[in-house]
């Protein structure tokens, strides 16, 4: 991204570029999935994260609008610059292939799990990587 649209302070940068998510999901953004770039770090310290929205409607007027139904919601955090080849290539070769399958069990899993709100994301320190599902305390990434 040119550092004139950069909505970033100078020491970070993303690790993830929107290519990069959508190459490994095969497909392009589009309704069913939302991609966004936030522009401060997470208190949790989390660098990826992704939300499945189930149908929820409400004849209360606090339900969600239709077109964001059974939509997943990427976003990208960002890390301190220097840290940036280390983190990209870790999400890359780790983060990445999970949240493919985690968003193809989104679309494709059991209709229970389907209307439930859920969770995934991926904290980042010391070169390496932790999980979090549905809110749940960061875990280690475990490797096949």
């Amino acid at each position: 991204m040119p550092a004139r649209n950069r909505r970033l302070p100078r020491h970070l940068s993303w690790p993830l570029t929107s290519t990069d998510i959508c190459s490994v999901l095969d497909e392009t953004r589009s309704q069913a999935l939302h991609l966004s770039f936030f522009d401060r770090r997470w208190t949790d310290g989390a660098i990826l994260k992704a939300d499945w929205v189930p149908p929820i409607g409400s004849n209360y007027g606090a339900g969600l609008p239709p077109e964001w139904w059974s939509s997943v919601w990427i976003t990208v955090g960002p890390v301190p610059s220097g840290e940036r080849a280390a983190a990209r290539r870790i999400l890359r070769e780790q983060a990445l292939p999970e949240l493919r399958s985690w968003v193809e069990k989104a679309r494709n899993g059991s209709e229970a799990w389907a209307l439930s709100r859920h969770s995934i994301a991926w904290q980042y320190a010391n070169q390496s990587l932790r999980i979090s599902h549905d809110g749940q305390l960061y875990q280690p990434v475990e490797l096949p």
